[in-house]
């Protein structure tokens, strides 16, 4: 057995699915083009996402900036790529179902000023961080849920839709007849995509979307949509989105830690590891440690950036000016399963 497949039988808890790179244009270098050549403070503006679909979200996100978009904006239409693309089996349309068959998406977003905006449990949308947007725009919430974020959504011109495809539905009934929760989470078979902007005036904004982890328990939400969790950032300070098994970062309040071991003065990779290295000192003894996988991306205020996960194949997408749009791996604390 290659070391690939042997890793992605053996990787950590999320969701599972093959993801197929949609296109991006001619800026993008591999990831084992720039692992470890690239130094980790760039000029703003700057854009990174979690996973390889990140390329395709950044590459949109960052046009938009060009044209002059608000950062918000350009986080709605960088994630929306993945969202709608239904070979992302763990984002949006074509989104792996939970156990009754059916996709139920997550969101939130967050700008500079600590305004943001959340759903969870959402389904018949194909776009849940254009509706997350809504919320900050529109309402005095921060979270609308289920049926009361579906008719919130409706009632602003959202479009219900079955978000269902054929194939996600085929592997959902494969499921069925094992019915054994194990889905793995690596470069190929993932889950949350994130993405933090640090533009041109020096303001911190950032986004996460999901549909959460494949065949997972009806109504179970993950970290995505809980800012704290999935997402935090402070505009003096940096930003952190997170991704692998939402439990254990809602357990840490990953993110928010993130950020301030960096108002600490940690760099973000040294914030990024020393989140991670708590997570797994608190599952240590965890009866599920061999599938546990965690991730997290940072930047702060300087525009220096990084990310670390517990263990390998997570990666992520940057775009800044000078280097244009590519894929860096992120370190790691374990070399194999423990």
């Amino acid at each position: 057995m290659s070391k690939r497949r042997d890793f992605i039988k053996k990787a950590a808890l999320g969701t599972v699915g093959l993801s197929t790179v949609i296109g991006c244009t001619d800026t993008s270098k591999k990831a084992d083009e720039v692992n470890g050549t690239l130094p980790k403070t760039v000029k703003k503006p700057i854009v990174i996402s979690t996973w390889r679909h990140g390329l395709a979200a950044n590459e949109e996100a960052w046009s938009q900036l060009k044209k002059g978009a608000p950062a918000l904006d350009a986080i709605v239409a960088g994630v929306g790529v993945p969202e709608a693309d239904p070979n992302v089996r763990s984002v949006g349309y074509g989104g792996f179902p939970d156990r009754e068959g059916k996709v139920t998406l997550d969101a939130c977003i967050m700008n500079h000023n600590s305004d943001c905006g959340s759903v969870a449990f959402l389904e018949g949308i194909k776009h849940p961080i254009a509706v997350a947007k809504k919320v900050l725009d529109k309402t005095p919430h921060v979270m609308l849920v289920g049926e009361g974020a579906k008719q919130f959504a409706l009632s602003e011109g959202f479009v219900e839709e079955n978000l269902l495809t054929e194939k996600s539905k085929q592997a959902w009934k494969n499921w069925l007849e094992k019915s054994k929760y194990a889905p793995v989470i690596n470069i190929e078979n993932h889950d949350t995509i994130s993405m933090l902007v640090l533009d041109e005036q020096g303001d911190i904004y950032g986004g996460c979307t999901t549909s959460g982890a494949a065949w997972k328990m009806h109504g179970r939400v993950g970290d995505s949509p809980i800012i704290g969790a999935g997402l935090f950032l402070d505009n003096d300070i940096g930003a952190a989105a997170a991704t692998g098994l939402g439990e254990a970062v809602i357990r840490t309040a990953g993110s928010a830690m993130v950020v301030e071991l960096m108002r600490q003065g940690k760099s973000p990779t040294e914030a990024c590891k020393a989140i991670v290295e708590r997570i797994y000192k608190k599952h240590a003894n965890h009866k599920d440690l061999e599938y546990l996988q965690v991730g997290f991306i940072a930047v702060n205020k300087q525009g220096d950036y990084g990310g670390f996960s517990l263990r390998p194949g997570f990666d992520y997408a940057v775009f800044d000016e000078k280097n244009g749009n590519r894929m860096e791996k992120s370190e790691f604390k374990l070399s194999k399963n423990k």
